[in-house]
């Protein structure tokens, strides 16, 4: 600010010699750069960002409008007072005052963008996938604290007040509640980190390393809950789901989920009429996808049938139980009908005669 100080030591004599004159200039001459200064980011927030689709550059114009307006004015009264040297001694007094509310008017403002700017992105969830609806209540209190704490620290400066000890005793504090709630953080950070690599989401059936199926209904910050199958909601913290196995049944390039139906017929069978039998029982049941069409293989000379396996898709995932078990039956209707026999384990026991020895 020494430059504007020199320049007004340059110019302002030449219009009058009186200093209480010069420093209403000053004063006049902020409040108009503040009316101009505030006309022109209308002028940028109609003719600029007012044609754009995205609210975001619009609402910032909108935020900063009055800080800005305010700041000019603000230094406007510290330039004036220091030039009538009406107050020589309070000078370093008044300028930490004005920087205070100007720090105050700015921080109010930052958060007020920042709040709309994550509300606003939490309601698309391909533009930042960690900003989501349940997950902006994190984002906006990190975003005050941060905010406030760069607020604090700058009046602090403004104010001349040493930093040092403040921020050694924080850091201190801050030990120790991360060893008081370890658990805690662990599944805060284990939470923003499955919201951002996307493992998983809501509405995905997932298989866990420990055998649980379900529906992923929540992922909170702290943990994730399933509805499983039997419509028991499970809740598992995210520190764990960050460190097991998760399969995904919903993932993939679409949603549909492959049924595996093996069958066991007996030796002596028409293995093309078995093929075709299958086909035939999978035809028969509405919820099996044409696309893509079912397949027969034959697996495996078992020890007591020919094992082949019927592989079929289902809509979804929630489906395989449900259409299993109409599979199932339309498999062995058929099978009936077609006299294909389906053996069960036989066992050939051979018993020898020993006479005694008298």
């Amino acid at each position: 600010m020494e430059w504007l100080q020199q320049l007004i030591q340059d110019y302002l004599p030449l219009i009058s010699e009186n200093r209480l004159i010069q420093a209403s200039l000053i004063f006049l001459f902020a409040a108009i750069t503040s009316v101009v200064a505030k006309s022109i980011i209308n002028r940028l927030q109609i003719h600029g960002a007012g044609k754009t689709n995205n609210p975001i550059d619009d609402q910032l114009f909108l935020s900063i409008k009055k800080p800005l307006s305010i700041s000019i004015i603000l230094i406007g009264i510290s330039l004036a007072v220091a030039h009538s040297k009406l107050m020589v001694e309070q000078q370093a007094l008044l300028e930490a005052v004005l920087v205070t509310v100007a720090i105050f008017y700015w921080v109010g403002a930052i958060l007020f963008f920042a709040r709309f700017a994550l509300k606003h992105l939490s309601r698309d969830d391909a533009k930042l996938k960690m900003v989501q609806k349940h997950t902006l209540p994190l984002f906006d209190n990190l975003a005050v604290v941060l905010l406030y704490g760069a607020g604090i620290y700058f009046i602090f400066v403004a104010w001349e007040i040493d930093v040092t000890a403040w921020v050694a005793s924080a850091g201190i504090l801050g030990l120790a509640l991360s060893f008081a709630a370890k658990d805690t953080l662990a599944n805060l950070f284990a939470g923003v980190f499955i919201l951002a690599d996307t493992p998983y989401k809501i509405g995905d059936f997932i298989v866990l390393d420990s055998g649980e199926r379900g529906c992923v209904t929540h992922i909170g910050i702290r943990s994730t809950r399933i509805l499983t199958r039997s419509d028991v909601e499970i809740t598992i913290p995210n520190s764990v789901m960050g460190n097991t196995k998760v399969t995904n049944e919903t993932a993939g390039p679409h949603s549909k989920y492959r049924l595996r139906i093996k069958v066991g017929v007996a030796y002596g069978s028409d293995i093309q009429q078995v093929r075709e039998a299958l086909l035939t029982a999978a035809k028969s049941v509405n919820q099996i996808e044409q696309d893509p069409p079912a397949k027969v293989r034959f697996r495996a000379l078992a020890e007591s049938s020919l094992s082949f396996e019927l592989l079929c898709w289902v809509a979804e995932p929630v489906l395989r139980g449900r259409v299993s078990d109409k599979l199932y039956e339309a498999i062995y209707n058929t099978f009936n009908q077609q006299e294909i026999k389906i053996p069960f384990p036989q066992r050939e026991i051979y018993l020898q005669n020993q006479q005694s020895e008298n």
